[in-house]
């Protein structure tokens, strides 16, 4: 039965996030603002929603290694495997807006991370005062993101695969429509994996930190997954970069920052690695898109991605 549910819920996650991506398109076109935008904010808080639940339901139940490995977990998942998957079907194309303020962002986020939760106070993890910290963050990086983009507007639509504005100008109650309903399949289908995935991973004797980093993780990040892939597909490479490094910052200020006010988070059993490893892998972005690909990430770039990512669980299980 699980297995079944399993694939499920990976359909309903494909109609939803073929929906969500046609909403925010839309949305996109109808306010004038960067597609990038629109992944940034509407797009990636929408499908960080999965990560959103279990995180706060596992600080209001004390379950500290799920807390902070879903949110470490899904980060290295969105660059590795996201990312690397969707460069893999499409090269991927960076604006100069990405590698000179978002990327460098995600970073800062990252380090932030690493900083409280390694380094700051005792018992290690994050408390109320770094969530509060990192809930006004996250405010500042949305207004600053939204006031900078709106005087690149060109540039931005350079990381569309036309460089033209959306088409067709969707209704209004239309979009509403198929962001709401979308949001709702991703959050539906990604809760009903999740939740299918773990108690198969149980089933195998796997610890709950390694649960967390890996299957809750990429069950969570499924809705990631399948947007930006269907956003991918449509040629909309702004609207998918938007989602993932978005989706990125959200974890860490949003996400672990509302968790750690509900209840203050410890380590538990999530390790310096795994901390090192969300800073290492928005490190390799950014390197990858100025040093090596030339402000893009191409196909060969992406199985690199992809076999870091099966390179760390291995080491994981071990």
């Amino acid at each position: 039965m699980d297995y079944l549910l399993l694939i499920l819920g990976l359909v309903i996650l494909t109609v939803g996030a073929d929906l969500l991506t046609k909403g925010c398109v839309g949305m996109a076109a109808r306010f004038r603002v960067p597609e990038f935008i629109v992944g940034l904010t509407v797009m990636a808080v929408g499908t960080s929603m999965p990560e959103f639940t279990v995180s706060a339901m596992s600080a209001l139940r004390g379950s500290t290694d799920m807390a902070i490995g879903n949110v470490t977990g899904s980060n290295i998942f969105n660059i590795l495997i996201i990312l690397g998957i969707c460069a893999v079907v499409r090269p991927m194309v960076f604006t100069r807006e990405n590698i000179r303020r978002d990327i460098p962002i995600c970073i800062a986020a990252s380090v932030l991370l690493l900083v409280l939760a390694l380094y700051v106070g005792q018992p290690l993890g994050i408390g109320r005062w770094e969530g509060a910290l990192m809930l006004a963050l996250y405010i500042a990086v949305i207004w600053y993101s939204i006031r900078s983009a709106k005087r690149d507007i060109p540039d931005q639509e350079a990381g569309t695969t036309d460089g033209k504005e959306s088409e067709v100008t969707m209704a209004w109650g239309r979009v509403i429509i198929y962001i709401i309903v979308g949001l709702a399949g991703l959050i539906f289908g990604g809760n009903m994996c999740l939740e299918s995935a773990t108690a198969i991973a149980r089933a195998w004797g796997v610890s709950e930190a390694v649960i967390a980093i890996t299957i809750v993780a990429a069950g969570t990040s499924l809705p990631e997954l399948a947007s930006s892939l269907s956003a991918v597909v449509s040629g909309k490479l702004s609207l998918a970069l938007g989602n993932i490094i978005g989706s990125n910052v959200a974890n860490i200020l949003l996400i672990l920052g509302t968790s750690g006010l509900i209840k203050p988070l410890t380590m538990g059993g999530i390790t310096t690695l795994d901390i090192w490893m969300v800073l290492g892998v928005a490190v390799v972005l950014l390197l990858s898109a100025i040093a090596i690909g030339q402000r893009r990430i191409t196909r060969a770039e992406g199985v690199v991605y992809l076999a870091i990512y099966v390179g760390y669980v291995l080491l994981l299980m071990k």
